[in-house]
Formats: structure tokens, sequence, C-alpha cells
């Protein structure tokens, strides 16, 4: 018997214990090599525990604990793999089985009824008949009536097929006056008055203990403005299927508003900078961090030395962040060491907010949705596609008047997006690199 040990991966390096959050299969079930049976969870990301063999699992550990990196969680018995083979012979034969299982069936019910031969379609139609009523419950009295009466529950259920007015007037003055609501509401059930209590994973709960700090630890203010969106959505327009065809992705908004906010972090290093202890941390890189919505919660990779790439770089980047997250693929190093964040509420129609800091970070800058709104522009009122944009940012770090500058200076690099790279006619060209 060879038995091989299916041990805890380490995260990254500063993590020692992770959550067995989820079973993605059973004890004693019989698995694929390289299927994944397990979600495991740490206090900054959601990984997966891979199966390295095939055979039988035995689970050395339950939901919910917390295990040691590089302990056991299961065992796999690689000499029992039968069960493999064997379902995917089952699965080859299984429709015809099936099929002959029905065609005896159809047959069985001809003959009893004493009815004569049915056409294909009327079979087809029977098959359906004697599958669609096996769960309708029938009262021992209902019962009796139809056995006096020679009657089945299709006969019934065939008579009753198409529903009249009578019908449901019949049943409207014998119902109660909460049978009724339901009845008008499209026969909806009654709201269930039950609570439900869940365990809080571990990565939700060092979530919620880092929102708070953020208010307890952070002296946060939030700073506002607003953007016309016009020229990055004419330059879209007018070259998104040259980029599309040229970098083989689509030119989107957040790829300009990273691009402008590398620029201005480096013009204003304080917005670019981390407390630590007593000593204050500039960066002259920037490593932006990007929030993206995960079926585990928000998870906020980082686009590293945002200040090199250009816009098609930075698009691929994101697709590629976005795609892990997704689909729990995204590592610890993945998503650390960012110098800003920037979070786009505006996917999920939001207006405007008040978006948290992402600590260690000093500052974030958080987008919003675009709607029309009449501005004035040369003493003309025009409608543009306008956005509110908000900085919240550590007062202990960056001074009000700052933060102000910083995102005017974003609000004018957008507005004239030719300036994140070259000015002219061919600023245009140049910066999307086509």
């Amino acid at each position: 018997m060879a038995i091989i040990e299916i041990k805890i991966p380490s995260p990254g390096e500063s993590i020692t214990h992770v959550e067995l959050f989820h079973w993605l299969v059973k004890d004693g079930d019989v698995v694929k090599k390289n299927t994944e049976i397990a979600e495991l969870e740490s206090d900054k990301a959601t990984l997966m525990l891979i199966a390295d063999e095939s055979g039988k699992i035995s689970f050395k550990a339950k939901e919910g604990d917390m295990l040691e990196v590089g302990s056991v969680a299961c065992t796999i018995d690689t000499d029992i793999t039968a069960g493999i083979e064997s379902n995917k012979d089952a699965d080859k034969t299984k429709p015809a089985s099936e099929e002959e299982a029905k065609a005896e069936e159809v047959e069985q019910s001809v003959e009893k009824e004493d009815k004569p031969v049915a056409t294909v379609a009327e079979q087809v139609e029977e098959e359906k008949t004697e599958t669609k009523y096996d769960n309708v419950k029938v009262t021992p009295l209902a019962q009796k009536v139809m056995d006096e009466n020679n009657l089945s529950l299709d006969d019934v259920i065939d008579g009753i097929r198409r529903l009249r007015s009578e019908d449901v007037e019949a049943i409207l003055n014998t119902a109660d006056t909460s049978t009724q609501s339901n009845v008008s509401a499209g026969l909806r059930k009654p709201a269930s008055r039950e609570s439900k209590t869940e365990r809080m994973s571990s990565l939700r709960r060092k979530l919620s203990e880092r929102l708070v700090s953020v208010k307890n630890e952070t002296a946060m203010l939030t700073t506002f403005n607003e953007v016309d969106m016009k020229p990055i959505m004419d330059i879209r327009k007018r070259n998104q299927a040259q980029f599309t065809e040229k970098h083989g992705i689509k030119l989107g908004i957040m790829s300009f508003f990273m691009k402008a906010a590398s620029v201005a972090l480096q013009e204003f290093p304080n917005v670019n900078s981390i407390i630590d202890g007593e000593n204050l941390v500039s960066f002259e890189y920037t490593d932006i961090s990007v929030a993206v919505s995960a079926p585990k919660g928000l998870m906020v990779p980082v686009v590293r030395n945002v200040e090199n790439m250009g816009l098609a770089d930075i698009e691929k980047e994101i697709a590629s962040l976005a795609e892990k997250a997704r689909t729990g693929k995204l590592s610890i190093p993945e998503m650390t060491g960012g110098t800003f964040t920037i979070t786009n509420g505006g996917v999920f129609g939001s207006m405007m907010s008040t978006p948290l800091i992402n600590p260690p970070q000093s500052a974030i800058l958080g987008m919003h949705n675009i709607l029309e709104r009449p501005i004035a522009i040369d003493g003309q009122v025009v409608v543009r596609p306008m956005m509110y944009i908000a900085l919240s940012y550590d007062h202990r770090v960056v001074d009000g008047k700052d933060s102000v500058s910083f995102l005017l200076r974003i609000k004018k690099l957008l507005e004239n997006p030719t300036d994140l790279l070259f000015s002219g006619s061919s600023g245009e060209k140049s910066l999307l690199e086509i």
C-alpha cells in the first residue's frame, strides 16, 4: 500500500499557520491528481490544497482547524484508483442504459393501459408526464377517492393542466388572509424568520480588524474633486480597435488613473509614504494596489513599478491579477508591498464615497461611476460625462494643502491625458503605443 501525505503549503515567509476553511471533497472519496481538494485561508489570502497523486483520500484535519505550515492535512492511498476508471466507464455506458430503461418504461405503460400503440411523439409526452409528477404528494383521502373512481394521478393532473379564472377564485375564496396574500404575490412562500450563524473565516476576521484599526490608528480625512471624462472616453472610442489589435487587450479607464497616479505620486512623495514607528519612509517607485472584487471578498493585488509601464502593460497586468483573484490563485507576494491604492466603486454604481486607507499606506484614491451632468465651460452650459473622485489620506503624513494639490494634479492629467507622456499631435498615439 502506497500512502502519501498532503501537507499544508507555505503561503508566504511571514505566515506560519492557516485555517482549513472548507473541504471540497468527502472523506474516503477517490480523487484525481492535481484536483483541488480543500480551501485554506490565512489572514491575507485564500489558497487551494492540491492532490499530488490520484487515490483514496483520508482526512487528518477538519474544517475550522488552524494548521501549521508543513503539517499533514490528509493522506492519499494511491493503490485505490480503480474508482476513477470505473466511473469513466459508467459515464460512457450510462446514456445508453438510460435510453433502454426509458424505452422499456414506455412499452410497459402502453401494454398495461391496453391502449393503441402510441406514436413516438406521444411516447415522449407520456414519458415526460410520468417523471414530471413523481414528487406530487397525495393525501390518503384523495388517494381513496381516486381509487374508488379508477383514476390515476396523471389523469387528475392532466385534467387541470389549463388553469381557469374560476379555479383561482375558488382558491381565493377558501384561503385565509395570509394565503390570499401569497397567491396574489405569485404564490410566494412566507419569508422565514429563522436566523443563520456562521463562523467568520480567518480572512474576514483579519479584514475586520484592519478596517477598525484604520479608523482608530490613523487621522483619516477625505478630499473630493470631479473629472470631465470626455477626453479619455474620446481617446478610447477613436483608438479602441487599433489598441486591441496591437496589444491583444481592450483599453480601459483604470490604466489612465494608475498612470496619472504614478505621475502625481512622484511629484508629491509624502503621499507615497508610510509611517514605520517613528520614521517616515518615502518610496521612489510607485507600486499601486488595485482593489478587485473576488468570491471571497475584496482582494488588493499590486501592480509594480507603474511609473515605468505603458497603458497596455498596465491593462494586461490588471487583467492577469483580476483573473487570479477570481480563481483564488493570488499569492501573498502579489498582494503585499503596495505604496498607494486605487479602488473603483463605480463598477457597483457608487456616485461618491470615502474610501478607507489600506494600511500601512498613507492614501487611497476612490473612483466612482460616470454620469452625464451639466457643467459650465467658457461661460456655456454643456453636458459632459463626469466622475467624482475622492482621496482619503492620513493627516499625520499628508497635509491638507498637499492632498488637495495631489488630487487636482490627477484631475488635470486625466482631463489632458496626452500630458501623461507627450504633448502635441503625436502624443495620443505615443501614449497608446500604437
